[in-house]
């Protein structure tokens, strides 16, 4: 195993494989290192807010607009200029960071590609450091795979790419920092910059990420810092950094211009990131007597609270001149059944075609085949512009009621309970085995779809609200029995394997346990 020359007071207990010290170099892990031992601190003291106000919530307080940052809603200021390879966004295809998918995605003809060390992506140590290195090789054009008789490289011209970083809630366990782990975004983000920003802005783009999972604008000031400090660090001009932030939190819908006001030198835009969004609203009002949604299905972007919430970050995106990038399009093609493929492909469509109406710049697709179907489209309604931060949308009036109109509360089916148990264990078991975006009943689930699944069962357990259509009480017992049946058509589908086991165990424990688990990434990482 090869041995690393380390900063002092750096710890790294993950295994040192042929390659890896070209990205686990001294001076890049000194700067994981200064940002860490700079942020740290405050990173745990923004979680521990986190975690105050969910207990607020959870005792009945409800969000709304800060009356102490009014000054900025009320205020006239708009971001930075974006830089011209961020201008046109129509189509974004997102992925994890695994060598044949990240040149896929950059030769599929979207504007864009969002490569993902989050949700889409099971955080082991192999992954991070594999897709760092596969990344390095991108950025520089020089990356190609031989695989299955079938030879893989960049076309000439490629997607613009964004790095998606992990959330604050995330560490690095095999990273330690003065005997504390390291945050999992900060060495996402310090490991990539250290070895790509430069070459990025060589070669006429430069270093653009995704942050996910934002609570507040005083998570994004955070983020905003860390960029300070790095683009110093490393001999870059201020404002060099552009991201986009998803508006994934319920929380974070009433800050949305605060947000964009943390980071406006470095901002470019915000993302509607509704797999999480819906997620989070189930988390942050689970012992809400009041709250409880329909079958997952049934939530779509034309539901009364999601309505809202699409429209609002459009009007304040585009009033500060950011762009708007609508949200992920799950469905992909079946090619084994051209009626419901025809069915999917309507669905996408209709999707994007509501986005560009309403506004949006762009979209997003999980599927190299959906790219030409969602940039279609777009071009119906911007034709040859790169967006249409031009269209302000002042007619749109959104209050906090309206955000928090959560509706259909009907129907809850047998049907879409055993959906949510099913996909559950399906992907709890391909993360497991190390593969976080998995294609399931035709959707490509990832971790924001699982989430839906894993809390919608949780709550409707607790919910009074939680009755099948039938009239029957959802209970943990009735859950218990469906995830022993559902087990077995999952291993029907995909085979035997014992992480399915574990799987149903962990989703078990998840959905019918008193406590209720703030992510389910936090006790699937201490399993890998």
């Amino acid at each position: 195993m090869t041995q690393l020359t380390l900063p002092a007071g750096m710890e790294i207990t993950g295994a040192i494989k042929p390659g890896f010290e070209q990205i686990l170099t001294l001076d890049a892990l000194d700067l994981v290192a200064k940002l860490s031992r700079q942020f740290e601190t405050r990173r745990q003291e923004l979680l521990g807010t986190r975690a105050a106000r969910a207990a607020r919530m959870d005792a009945g307080e409800r969000p709304d607009f800060l009356p102490e940052t009014a000054h900025i809603r009320n205020g006239d200021w708009t971001i930075a200029p974006i830089p011209k390879a961020l201008e046109c966004r129509r189509v974004e295809i997102t992925g994890p960071v695994e060598r044949k998918m990240i040149i896929n995605a950059l030769n599929s003809g979207a504007d864009s590609y969002m490569t993902d060390f989050e949700d889409s992506n099971t955080p082991n140590w192999d992954n991070q450091i594999t897709g760092q290195i596969n990344l390095r090789d991108a950025v520089r054009r020089t990356i190609n795979l031989e695989q299955n008789g079938k030879s893989y490289q960049l076309n000439d011209k490629i997607a613009t790419l964004v790095v998606r970083p992990r959330g604050w809630h995330l560490d690095e366990k095999h990273v330690l920092v003065d005997g504390k782990r390291v945050s999992g975004g900060i060495f996402d983000f310090a490991l990539f910059m250290f070895h790509n920003a430069k070459e990025q802005i060589a070669r006429g783009a430069g270093p653009f990420f995704y942050l996910p999972k934002m609570e507040s604008h005083l998570e994004a000031r955070l983020w905003n810092d860390i960029f300070v400090m790095t683009q110093n660090e490393l001999g870059l001009p201020q404002g060099t950094i552009k991201a986009t932030v998803l508006i994934e939190t319920i929380v974070a819908a009433f800050e949305m211009d605060e947000i964009l006001y943390e980071l406006r030198e470095h901002s470019s835009g915000l993302n509607a990131g509704r797999w999480d969004y819906i997620f989070s609203c189930i988390k942050k009002f689970k012992n809400d007597g009041d709250f409880c949604l329909a079958d997952r299905a049934k939530v779509t972007m034309t539901a009364p609270f999601m309505r809202s919430y699409a429209l609002l970050l459009l009007k304040t995106c585009h009033q500060r001149n950011a762009p708007a990038i609508g949200g992920m399009a799950a469905l992909i093609p079946i090619k084994n059944d051209p009626e419901k493929n025809e069915v999917a492909m309507a669905g996408v469509r209709n999707d994007k075609a509501r986005d560009a109406t309403d506004g949006y710049d762009g979209g997003w697709v999980a599927h190299p085949g959906l790219v030409d179907l969602a940039m279609a489209e777009f071009k119906k309604v911007l034709g040859d512009a790169p967006n249409q931060i031009t269209k302000k949308r002042p007619d749109v009036v959104v209050s906090a009621q309206d955000l928090l109109n959560f509706q259909p509360e009907t129907p809850i089916t047998e049907a879409g309970l055993r959906y949510n148990i099913n996909v559950g264990i399906h992907y709890l078991g391909a993360w497991l085995a190390g593969n976080g975006c998995v294609p399931i009943h035709n959707l490509m689930e990832d971790a924001a779809t699982a989430e839906i699944s894993r809390s919608q069962v949780w709550q409707w357990i607790r919910s009074a609200k939680g009755v099948l259509e039938d009239g029957r009480k959802i209970t943990a017992a009735m859950v218990r029995e469906m995830i022993v049946e559902e087990l077995v058509k999952v291993k029907q589908s995909v085979g035997e394997g014992a992480t399915y086991d574990k799987a149903a165990q962990i989703f078990e424990e998840m959905s019918t346990s008193a406590d209720f688990a703030e992510f389910l990434t936090l006790p699937l990482y201490e399993e890998i």
